[in-house]
């Protein structure tokens, strides 16, 4: 298992739609294992493929019950959102979008198709916190940023924050 470098926005990579996973064998599971290692690490409750440089449908995600000593995760292949009910505004952050966090209105309650590392089919009903990381991973494999559900206002002040946080480190 490896940590993996996270690419952040503006990166093009993040704005590209990944493509779906055909092959389910040991280099996908190796993948499943950096990602797991790297949420963790960075630290995150979610990532995508995308944000680690792998343009492919695969999502982790913590499922570590709080007070539990050993982590756990949870891998999506292929996520697809089939069903949604609801509304609701949540805090978030992203591990490619750095020093911001916003209020994003996402769907309260989803119904999501996906596949195991195996290929095995599967559907998960979710909703409240849940429901919002698993949204907020599955735009990545579309090519959406959170900053996307932003106010126009907002995205462009991030925008020029940006410009001048890359800057910095050119010349710092």
């Amino acid at each position: 298992m490896a940590i993996r470098r996270i690419i952040e926005y503006p990166e093009p990579l993040l704005r590209v739609k990944a493509r779906k996973v055909e092959t389910f064998d040991d280099e996908l599971k190796i993948l499943v294992e950096d990602m797991a290692e790297t949420m963790w690490d960075a630290p995150g409750v979610g990532l995508a493929a995308p944000q680690v440089a792998q343009s492919v449908r695969v999502i982790v995600v913590d499922v570590t019950e709080p007070g539990e000593e050993e982590r756990k995760h949870m891998a999506l292949i292929n996520p697809e959102i089939v069903e949604r009910e609801g509304h609701q505004l949540d805090e978030e952050g992203c591990l490619s979008v750095p020093d911001l966090t916003a209020q994003v209105e996402r769907s309260q309650k989803i119904t999501v198709r996906y596949q195991r590392e195996d290929g095995t089919d599967m559907q998960l009903t979710t909703q409240d916190r849940f429901a919002v990381v698993l949204q907020h991973e599955i735009d990545h494999l579309n090519g959406v940023l959170f900053i996307d559900h932003l106010s126009p206002l907002k995205r462009n002040l991030y925008k020029k924050k940006r410009k001048k946080m890359l800057a910095a480190e050119q010349t710092g």
